[in-house]
């Protein structure tokens, strides 16, 4: 997929596609590239997310920029907006969570995290994050912070697929998972509070790390002007 992503952003990048261009049908991009559909759809919703392309219903994929924006958006939410609710909502969460959980809790946490640390599948494991994060919620005893969840879920999954393929973050985060799970299972608010930090302040910086790399493999207006 990021081989894929790589030479799509390139050719946008040096106007093989240009600003408001249609870019060439799934089958013909994936007969091309010699891909499969799934792996050329990942890659096409990276392309989106960095704000490089739009997708229309019924009529395809157009480019709408040919740099990569500095806060990407996933679903309905940008980046940095969704982080920012996240470090408000989970991190207080996962210390309720510590205090408030029931066995059934910690046996689907502790369900859910064996089958992500065994997972190899991108799709399937991102699907099990956002449960796993769902889970918590609901071991915090306040339903209101499972809808919060609920709410953002479809972004989190994008969030955590974009930062899976680009970010290499996997392995990464089932460990901090189980630093977050073990807390809970010492009903130690403090701990869990600060896994939770944690976790999230890696997701950051990950996330700041593709979006600065995006940016660098991009000529500026500046460096053209001077070339």
């Amino acid at each position: 997929m990021e081989a894929v992503l790589n030479y799509l952003r390139s050719a946008i990048e040096r106007g093989e596609y240009a600003v408001g261009d249609k870019l060439p049908s799934e089958a013909e991009l994936c007969r091309r590239l010699e891909v499969s559909r799934p792996v050329l759809r990942e890659a096409l919703r990276a392309l989106q997310t960095m704000g490089l392309t739009v997708s229309r219903t019924g009529k395809g994929t157009f480019v709408i920029s040919d740099g990569a924006v500095a806060d990407p958006t996933f679903g309905d939410y940008a980046a940095s907006d969704l982080l920012e609710v996240r470090r408000h909502v989970e991190i207080p969460v996962a210390g309720y969570a510590a205090v408030r959980h029931t066995t059934e809790d910690l046996d689907q946490l502790n369900h859910l995290l064996e089958r992500m640390e065994q997972e190899t599948d991108t799709t399937a494991w991102v699907a099990m994050d956002s449960l796993f994060h769902l889970a918590i919620a609901q071991a915090a005893g306040n339903p209101v912070f499972r809808r919060v969840i609920e709410e953002i879920r479809d972004a989190l999954a994008r969030q955590s697929a974009f930062l899976n393929e680009l970010g290499g973050r996997r392995e990464q985060s089932n460990r901090e998972h189980r630093a977050i799970v073990e807390a809970l299972v010492d009903r130690s608010e403090h701990d869990a509070v600060e896994a939770m930090a944690h976790h999230l302040a890696r997701v950051e910086t990950t996330l700041t790390t593709i979006v600065r790399s995006q940016h660098r493999t991009a000529p500026s207006t500046e460096d053209e002007d001077h070339a």
